[in-house]
């Protein structure tokens, strides 16, 4: 199964298009958990967002990925206990367009998989980057200490907005 990133590149032309086109500026939802200092994003366009102790966090898909894929039919969900290494894959997602794999943004154990996705996996669609119990995360995990380590090499929300503008280019 290939990674989000690359089936985005497959996606893009139609989807990327429209929204590169349209001056306008889309709104978050507002049930949408706000981003904050610990907050970060993969190159392939997942995120993990941490509690403020740093050891344990949310995972999901960014909005990005989300309008790219389209309309979510399928979502793989990570088993309970499964012990991941930063870039393995957590899960998968299914759309109308591709599939993809979710990999992990830093090494970690899952505590808790998004069972709302299951039966309504279009919420990924709707609210991909909302931690709350009605949101589109997929995972939620227990940060090791390698996985620390791993944040350092994501990007915070800024530096994800310009390598998301550059890749619309």
């Amino acid at each position: 199964m290939a990674s989000i990133a690359r089936c985005l590149r497959i996606a893009r032309p139609s989807v990327v298009s429209a929204f590169a086109q349209s001056s306008v500026r889309i709104a978050r939802p507002f049930s949408v958990t706000a981003n904050n200092e610990l907050r970060k994003y993969t190159r392939e366009h997942e995120w993990i967002e941490l509690s403020d102790d740093k050891k344990t966090g949310y995972v999901g898909i960014s909005s990005y990925a989300a309008k790219a894929l389209g309309d979510v039919v399928f979502v793989e969900l990570p088993e309970e206990g499964k012990e991941v290494h930063a870039g393995d894959a957590l899960g998968a997602v299914e759309s109308v367009k591709s599939a993809a794999d979710i990999n992990a943004p830093v090494s970690c154990k899952v505590i808790a998989s998004n069972l709302t996705l299951e039966e309504s996996p279009s919420t990924i669609n709707k609210v991909p980057e909302d931690h709350s119990a009605s949101g589109g995360w997929v995972a939620k995990v227990q940060v090791t200490d390698q996985g620390i380590a791993d944040l350092e090499k994501l990007m915070d929300e800024e530096a994800y907005k310009e390598f998301t503008a550059a890749e619309d280019h």
